[in-house]
C-alpha cells in the first residue's frame, strides 16, 4: 500500500518526519503546523507530496493541520527570543545548585506547553532541584534532556578542518556510524587529531564520502598490478583516488611516474599487461 506523505524538518539540517498532506497544498519552502507525539510544532516542508511505501513510514502516520501563518512566524521568533533569556536563567541555576553539567541550547515547544533544555555532562546528573527551580520560574513543563558531543556539535556549529562549516550543522540530518575502515579506504593518516571532529569523533564526512572513494578504487587495477603505460611498462605503486591517477615504478629505467586513470584504462580494456 501506497501513502502520500510530505517531508517536514523542524530544525535547520534535522532529522526529516514524514507527514500526511491532509489534502492541503504544500511544496518545499511552505511552513505548516503539524501533530506530533510532542505535541503542536512547526516545521518547514523540505519535501514535497510524494509517494512512499508503508514500510517508509512510522504508523499511525500524523496529519498537517494547516499552513503557517504570519501570526505563527511571529510567534516562532518571540519564542527564539525567549529561549535566549531562558538559557541565561538556566545556566544561573546550574551554577547555583553546583552542577556538573554544561547547558547546549534552548527550546521552547510551539504549544508553549514545554521548555526543554538540552545539556552535556560526563555522567548521570541529579537535576532534580533544578527542575523544581526553573518550574518555579517558567510555569510550564520543564524537561532537561541529556546529549552527546556528536549532537552538541551539530547544536553549536563551527569550522570544521577543511575550513567549511561542520557537516552535521550544516546539512546532514542524521548521524551514521562511522567505522577507522573508512579513513584506511581512504587512504588517511590515522592519527585522531587529523580524522576527528569538533567533536572529537570521527568525522562524518569519512562515512558519505567512503562510496565514492570505494566506486573510484573499482576502476583502478590493484597496486602491484603490472601494466603497460604510455612510456613502457610498469607495475602500480600508489592510486591516488582523488586525483584519478596511478603513480607507476616504470620497469626500463626504475623511475615512478605519475599517469591519469584514462591512460591505464585503455591499457587494461585491450589487455596489454606484461
Amino acid at each position: 500500500m501506497n501513502y502520500t506523505v510530505v517531508g517536514v524538518r523542524f530544525k535547520k539540517a534535522g532529522k526529516i518526519y514524514y507527514f500526511d498532506p491532509n489534502n492541503i497544498d504544500l511544496k518545499c519552502g511552505d511552513f505548516v503546523i503539524v501533530e506530533t507525539s510532542r505535541g503542536i510544532e512547526y516545521g518547514e516542508v523540505v519535501v514535497a507530496p510524494k509517494q512512499v511505501t508503508e514500510d517508509e513510514i512510522v504508523s499511525p502516520l500524523k496529519n498537517v493541520i494547516r499552513k503557517a501563518t504570519d501570526e505563527d512566524h511571529e510567534k516562532v521568533k518571540e519564542q527564539e527570543a525567549n529561549a535566549v533569556k531562558a538559557f541565561k536563567i538556566c545556566e544561573e541555576k546550574i551554577a547555583k545548585h553546583g552542577l556538573d553539567m554544561k547547558l547546549i541550547d534552548v527550546e521552547y515547544t510551539f504549544d508553549n506547553c514545554k521548555v526543554i533544555f538540552y545539556f552535556t555532562a560526563e555522567g548521570r546528573v541529579d537535576f532534580r532541584e533544578l527542575v523544581k527551580d526553573l518550574a518555579s520560574v517558567f510555569r510550564m513543563r520543564i524537561e532537561l534532556r541529556q546529549i552527546g558531543v556528536r549532537d552538541e556539535a551539530k547544536m553549536i556549529g563551527g569550522l570544521g578542518p577543511c575550513g567549511r562549516k561542520i557537516c552535521c550543522s550544516s546539512f546532514l540530518g542524521e548521524f551514521d556510524p562511522v567505522s577507522i575502515k573508512m579513513a584506511k579506504n581512504q587512504n588517511l593518516s590515522l592519527n585522531p587529531g587529523k580524522i576527528s571532529g569538533l567533536c572529537g569523533r570521527l568525522m562524518c564526512c569519512l562515512r558519505y564520502e567512503c562510496d565514492v572513494y570505494e566506486c573510484v578504487k573499482e576502476q583502478f587495477p590493484e597496486i602491484g598490478s603490472c601494466v603497460v603505460t604510455p612510456e613502457g611498462d610498469g607495475t602500480i605503486v600508489e592510486v591516488n583516488t582523488v586525483k584519478k591517477s596511478a603513480n607507476v615504478k616504470l620497469k626500463d629505467s626504475g623511475k615512478v611516474r605519475e599517469f591519469a586513470l584514462i591512460e591505464i584504462d585503455e591499457k587494461i580494456e585491450n589487455n596489454d599487461y606484461i
